[in-house]
């Protein structure tokens, strides 16, 4: 579920400054195989003929223009996005928007590309990620954020599907259709976002009355949320019923689950215990996130240059090299007791088990339960697996 958001007030007007048509897209750009396609968009790679670079070109057809429930047009949806990226644009770890081209029926949106694609797939494709690799991540991502943060926008739709990664599996934050520009002191009130990474003030502004709206921190606890779900896998509220995710959000009500995180260490689980915090004015920081010990950085004194001590070092430093190289291949010690008794407690085997499970069913099975690693996926059965099981057992390979 995605719900929509009402229309900015201060919404950019009805013409783009670099307004053009569609043939010049085609003269400036030669489209090639398309790279993903949406409800109304299809992205494709392209080349720019006059320097040969490779960028993504998202093609929104536009010629419906219909109307939401908020009365804001796929037109006005796009225009708008397009003046909040050229608000952020500069940061390194922030989608740079190229060129923009419009007609009567489509607008061309010309974006650096990305070949590795969402963090979602990588994530999918690896179950979780090494403290390290979330680390370097996580990193970037608060640090585009505290950018975004201080051009006073609020993206509201942070999540792994909005995140790209690039040829250096460095972060792109993308997708600001949710985005809004804040004035001073101004609240917010409706309901956008997706729901297992939707802050309890949000909630709570979208369900009652009364209340004091919600600003920057939501996106701050969406980060806190993808930290979670980086680190074991699955995120930290999901539950078959929305209601009762939604609930379990409100009270901040999630626990670091044994035996995924058993192998992780304390400063991560810090962090995300003062992220996930119900209370906005008691969260945590931006500025005192990236001051965290998770994210500290220890320098070493400098010391007078020792030759006979760097060869020893460099000595200790190779055997350690190939002993962890050798410890790769080690298998993790094991007994025919534990297997029987509880097999999910050995991380290779659980490893195994996830990703067999996540490529026959798309969603993730741990004791019986479901566990929707993104909240969105359906439940059931890829068609292709479900046929080879199928064939398997009647023998039919036809």
């Amino acid at each position: 579920m995605v719900v929509a958001p009402n229309l900015n007030e201060d919404f950019i007007g009805d013409e783009l400054p670099d307004k053009s048509v569609a043939r010049d897209f085609y003269a400036k750009y030669e489209p090639k195989e398309v790279l993903g396609r949406g409800v109304s968009s299809t992205v494709r790679r392209c080349i720019e003929k006059e320097s040969g670079k490779e960028f993504a070109a998202k093609i929104i057809d536009v010629s419906g223009d219909l109307e939401d429930s908020q009365g804001l047009t796929l037109r006005q949806a796009t225009r708008r996005e397009i003046s909040i990226l050229r608000i952020v644009a500069g940061h390194p770890y922030i989608i740079e928007l190229h060129d923009v081209f419009e007609s009567s029926t489509y607008i061309f949106l010309v974006f650096e590309i990305c070949r590795n694609g969402e963090l979602f797939d990588y994530l999918t494709s690896v179950v979780a990620l090494s403290e390290k690799k979330t680390k370097a991540i996580m990193r970037q991502l608060f640090e585009a954020l505290e950018h975004i943060h201080s051009k006073n926008v609020v993206h509201r739709d942070l999540k792994p599907e909005n995140i790209l990664l690039d040829d250096n599996m460095n972060i792109k934050i993308t997708d600001f259709g949710f985005a809004k520009v804040l004035k001073p002191t101004e609240c917010l009130y409706d309901l956008c976002g997706t729901p297992g990474y939707l802050a309890p003030e949000l909630l709570r502004a979208a369900m009652y009355e009364n209340t004091s709206g919600y600003g920057k921190e939501v996106d701050i606890w969406a980060c806190g949320v993808i930290m979670y779900t980086l680190l074991v896998g699955f995120p930290p509220f999901w539950h078959r019923k929305q209601m009762i995710m939604l609930r379990n959000i409100m009270e901040g009500k999630y626990e670091f689950c044994s035996p995924e995180w058993d192998h992780i260490t304390d400063q991560p689980k810090d962090l995300i215990r003062k992220i996930l915090v119900v209370d906005p004015k008691k969260r945590i920081k931006l500025n005192e996130i990236l001051q965290h010990e998770f994210f500290r950085i220890v320098h070493l004194r400098e010391r007078p240059f020792n030759a006979k001590k760097a060869f020893q070092l460099a000595i200790l430093v190779t055997r350690a090299m190939v002993r962890i190289t050798r410890l790769k291949y080690t298998p993790e010690a094991m007994s025919i007791d534990i297997i029987k008794s509880d097999p999910y407690r050995v991380k290779s085997i659980r490893k195994a088990v996830d990703g067999c499970a996540f490529r026959i069913y798309n969603h993730w099975v741990k004791r019986g339960e479901v566990q929707n690693r993104a909240a969105l996926f359906e439940n059931k059965p890829k068609q292709e697996m479900k046929l080879a099981y199928h064939q398997s057992l009647t023998g039919n390979n036809s």
